[in-house]
């Protein structure tokens, strides 16, 4: 009896419900590949290429051939810039309105408008695609800041960025939208104190304001009007 126990309990052990089966290890995903002309710019280029990207001066392709004739050959170097220009880093960089720069690292230029625009755009779509967070009030903030050192006109600003696609057209409305609102309380603000006569440490005081904010406030609105004043000379 105790015999047949002892089978049965062995053939239970060894029955496939009880059978103890290894799960397959998962691969590991390869190392990426860094592209090896990339590696050769970050050699030569550290302050371009290197842990802090930088916008790149127009024409940088063609600086780069000239000045290394010997260590890259055109189309792999075409390649490699194209591979760089799309990575999330150098795109971050652009949608934050760095100038561009020479290969001395030397800043030459401002990033048109646009470009920074469709920078800040696209670096939203890659990590929107990432997050369950609802990513847009950020994306309003910056494109509002976008809008505001372009100096440009809003009207002149939408004409110059809008797109087919209607759902990114709406998100520049938006944006546009606050962003009256914001430069409407502004200017109110301003005409306000200038009637008031008063310092600023007065008029925060007079209206229970925080002097820090109210000189911020009143700060951004002169450096508006100047910019204005510098495009009409």
């Amino acid at each position: 009896m105790k015999a047949m126990q002892n089978n049965a309990n062995g053939q239970m052990l060894d029955s496939p419900a009880n059978t103890i089966i290894a799960e397959p290890k998962q691969k590991q995903p390869a190392p990426r590949q860094v592209n090896p002309v990339l590696e050769k710019l970050f050699e030569l280029h550290p302050n371009l290429f290197g842990a802090r990207f930088l916008p790149l001066k127009l024409g940088i392709f063609h600086d780069l051939l000239a000045r290394h004739p010997d260590a890259f050959k055109k189309d792999q170097l075409k390649l490699a810039m194209g591979q760089h220009a799309r990575s999330t880093r150098y795109l971050e960089c652009v949608a934050a309105g760095l100038a561009r720069h020479d290969l001395d690292g030397v800043a030459v230029e401002p990033v048109a408008p646009e470009h920074v625009h469709h920078a800040i755009l696209e670096v939203f779509r890659r990590r929107q695609a990432r997050s369950k967070d609802d990513l847009q009030p950020r994306l309003r903030m910056l494109l509002k800041q976008a809008i505001e050192n372009s100096g440009l006109a809003l009207d002149d600003y939408a004409a110059l960025v809008r797109v087919q696609d209607e759902a990114t057209n709406a998100l520049i409305d938006d944006a546009m939208a606050e962003l009256k609102a914001e430069v409407a309380k502004r200017e109110a603000l301003m005409a306000t104190f200038k009637a008031s006569g008063k310092t600023e440490a007065e008029f925060a005081d007079m209206y229970g304001m925080n002097l820090k904010l109210v000189s911020s406030v009143l700060a951004r609105v002169q450096a508006a009007e100047a910019k204005k004043t510098d495009a009409l000379t």
